[in-house]
């Protein structure tokens, strides 16, 4: 799995006019699943996730995670971060997961982050035409690869 985490002020995702998703302070995560992903990648990093400490404390460090914070986490799932742009200018995305295999894997990454949290987490719909909405604070951005687990 692999996703990119932006800390947010705000986030949201709509599917036309109506709003599936959204959250004030808090983490939206950008999901991709491979197809070599398991469930135990979806816990393990849903874990590393909303324990991240990158939230400020009193002192202005990025010492307290999301949970610390009382955030939100905002979860869409985004299979281009699997594209491949080796050969001309069309991305592949070969390396990304059949939704057969991806959407359980990206609904069970949803409960392990709301156990997580302890508390339920938004999404979007997986293989929806989704607008997503953010204020990126800092900006904080990172991406995380379950295969690669630094």
């Amino acid at each position: 799995m692999r996703a990119i985490i932006q800390r947010v002020s705000s986030a949201r995702v709509a599917i036309g006019d109506e709003v599936t998703g959204e959250i004030g302070s808090g983490l939206l995560v950008l999901l991709a699943v491979a197809p070599s992903d398991t469930d135990a990648d979806a816990q393990w990093l849903a874990g590393k996730i909303v324990a991240l400490r990158i939230f400020e404390d009193a002192d202005g460090k990025m010492n307290r995670s999301v949970v610390d914070a009382a955030g939100g986490v905002l979860v869409v799932s985004q299979f281009t971060l699997f594209a491949s742009t080796r050969k001309g200018t069309r991305p592949s995305f070969n390396d990304a997961a059949k939704p057969e295999h991806a959407i359980p894997l990206y609904e069970a990454f949803s409960r392990f982050a709301a156990a997580a949290l302890g508390r339920p987490v938004a999404t979007g719909r997986f293989a929806a035409l989704m607008q997503v909405a953010l204020v990126n604070d800092g900006p904080v951005t990172l991406i995380i690869d379950s295969r690669v687990r630094e």
